[in-house]
């Protein structure tokens, strides 16, 4: 059987996608792989319509590498047997490349296989077989179309550059003075002098009266802000998280609720006081009648 199909990808890529087994065969329709099958060798099941029967396999498939050639083709070899029944197949099927312009750009792939089986496939005729065939290989197409987009194959030139395990380290030297010897890299100098010139008078600016500490910064310094520099000093770091705010700062107190008690403890007093003493003015009236 002889079948042409085409990919819309180019003739590099899709050869470099045809060497991979486990792409080859996830992208064959009806297949179910296994999870613990090895890349280069998959396994796994095959449900394949011919006519108006389902044949369900379980087998294997490999890929031959290509030659050097640019027209070296691509071998896919597998072989099943029926999951219910006695019978078997072997397929070997031979894919060339090359450049297509029809229907855009990409690569048109030129399938000839050879199918030898029994038992339920032998039972199918010769145009349903090749049917099946045909649209298998289309099938296998679209599907190689779609697993291209979703996962590229990587570039080459990205898998040939050297990784960072793979870059040569030159052999340390065996003077024991050529460290000493090398040449001292530009701008550098004795560190007292960088840190001279970082101190200098120029370049550091000067500081401002309320960060700075001392007699003459409490006089630069509000009266405020000195009192209270000079009230937090000596004093924990504690202490100085929890102290109240003074100043502008300080809380407002709240209104005392207890003044209208305070006013009754006074007027009691005073009250009886009167009242003692109109009893006795009272009595000594009542004595003078």
């Amino acid at each position: 059987m002889e079948h042409e199909v085409y990919v819309p990808f180019p003739v590099g890529t899709v050869r470099q996608a045809l060497t991979e087994p486990e792409r080859v065969a996830r992208c064959v329709p009806g297949v179910q792989l296994d999870a613990e099958a090895a890349a280069h060798r998959p396994e796994g099941r095959l449900r394949l319509r011919i006519g108006s029967s389902t044949i369900t396999y379980r087998g294997s498939l490999t890929v031959s590498e290509p030659g050097d050639g640019a027209d070296a083709a691509v071998t896919v070899e597998a072989k099943g047997t029926e999951t219910r029944g006695d019978g078997a197949v072997a397929l070997t099927l031979t894919v060339r490349l090359s450049p297509a312009t029809e229907p855009g750009p990409g690569t048109t792939l030129s399938c000839a296989g050879t199918v030898h089986g029994d038992g339920r496939l032998a039972e199918a005729t010769d145009r349903s077989a090749e049917s099946a065939g045909r649209r298998l290989l289309d099938r296998f197409a679209e599907n190689l179309t779609e697993d291209l987009r979703q996962r590229p194959v990587p570039d080459a030139g990205q898998a040939a550059r050297p990784g960072v395990l793979d870059t040569e380290v030159p052999p340390p030297s065996l003077d024991p003075h050529s460290d000493e010897d090398a040449a001292e890299p530009a701008g550098a100098g004795d560190p007292a002098d960088a840190l001279d010139d970082l101190v200098s008078e120029d370049r550091v600016p000067e500081l401002r009266a309320e960060h700075a500490y001392g007699p003459e910064a409490d006089a630069a310094a509000p009266a405020e802000a000195a009192h209270a520099r000079r009230t937090m000093i000596g004093r924990s770091a504690e202490e100085v998280d929890h102290a109240p705010p003074r100043g502008r700062y300080a809380p407002v107190p709240a209104p005392e609720t207890g003044g209208t008690s305070a006013t009754l403890r006074w007027a009691a007093p005073a009250a009886a006081v009167v009242l003692a003493s109109a009893v006795v003015v009272g009595r000594v009236l009542r004595r003078r009648r």
